[in-house]
């Protein structure tokens, strides 16, 4: 795989970005191999206790041993100031940041040597903090898991339309589980890409396992978008999503619509396993994943399948 502007900025060797996921990547061994594989391993930071994170940290710094790893943190979060801190504290090499504006905390990490990558998902966002200066950019679609754009714009046009006007490097996110989309994404002008179910559906995972076979179960057509009115997410078509999208439908007024959406959570499938009435997010790559293995067996994949693709187009 050629080098990119941003594999040259963060010193990985391949341009492929494991997704910072609530849980999934709230560990130490997930973001180890991926990061030992050539990619970029994330620390998920948003339902991590402080001391637990420090902890996460170290473990994760001393696995690679010196290579590239990265923090995701929503900036939204209580005491976000206080990861930051240990971000500063343990000298985080990248911050993938969202949710919050990035401007006043850029020149403290700049000064550290630490590059900051802010997470959109729309085009006003991405001209926002391109021109606070942050270092690279994630475009993400509405193919994607987690929150999606509301807008409905898909990653290829998203990222498509960023690479046209930004002059930074961008990261590709949404709709991708192999290799093939790294190939086409790169070839749109993206300088790497993101890739979060795929990664949910392996061993490091830190997810229960009844999370993982839900992937495994999904096809093409089985996410939704939830939440309209609220915060949208894209998720499983289960019986919380089947109420949520009946209120849309019967326009529920707005206080029995909030206590439907907050009667449910991503903790609820994660952690406690029920995939019926949690929020279980993916991605519509999950139509494209039927196995779970171990996560530097995907890097494997990843990278021969996008020489394959490669390969196809010039022979």
């Amino acid at each position: 795989m050629k080098p990119t502007r941003l594999t040259k900025l963060l010193n990985i060797r391949y341009p492929i970005i494991q997704a910072g996921m609530s849980w999934a990547s709230s560990n130490a061994a997930l973001p180890t191999a991926v990061t030992n594989a050539g990619g970029l391993g994330v620390i998920a930071a948003g339902p991590m206790y402080l001391d637990v994170f420090r902890n996460t940290v170290r473990e994760v710094k001393e696995a690679v041993e010196g290579k590239p790893f990265a923090v995701n943190l929503p900036l939204y979060r209580p005491e976000a100031d206080k990861f930051l801190d240990v971000i500063e504290e343990e000298r985080v090499p990248v911050i993938f940041a969202s949710q919050g504006g990035p401007k006043a905390h850029l020149a403290r990490f700049h000064a550290l040597g630490t590059h900051w990558i802010h997470v959109v998902s729309t085009l006003e966002h991405a001209r926002k903090a391109a021109a606070a200066g942050v270092d690279a950019l994630v475009v993400v679609g509405a193919e994607a898991g987690g929150h999606p754009p509301a807008n409905g714009v898909g990653t290829l046009v998203a990222v498509r339309r960023a690479v046209m006007e930004l002059e930074l490097p961008i990261i590709a996110g949404g709709g991708v589980a192999d290799g093939y989309g790294i190939a086409a994404l790169l070839a749109l002008g993206a300088d790497a890409v993101q890739l979060g179910t795929r990664f949910l559906a392996t061993r490091e995972a830190g997810v229960h396992d009844n999370y993982k076979q839900a992937v495994l179960a999904t096809g093409i057509d089985g996410t939704t978008l939830v939440g309209i009115r609220k915060l949208p997410i894209r998720m499983t078509k289960n019986a919380f999503a089947r109420d949520v999208l009946e209120a849309d439908m019967n326009q529920q007024d707005d206080d029995a619509y909030a206590t439907l959406f907050n009667s449910s959570s991503l903790r609820q499938a994660a952690l406690e396993g029920d995939v019926e009435r949690g929020k279980v997010e993916l991605g519509q790559s999950a139509g494209l994943i039927d196995d779970l293995p171990s996560a530097a067996e995907v890097m494997q994949r990843l990278v021969s399948e996008y020489e394959a693709a490669i390969h196809r187009l010039v022979d």
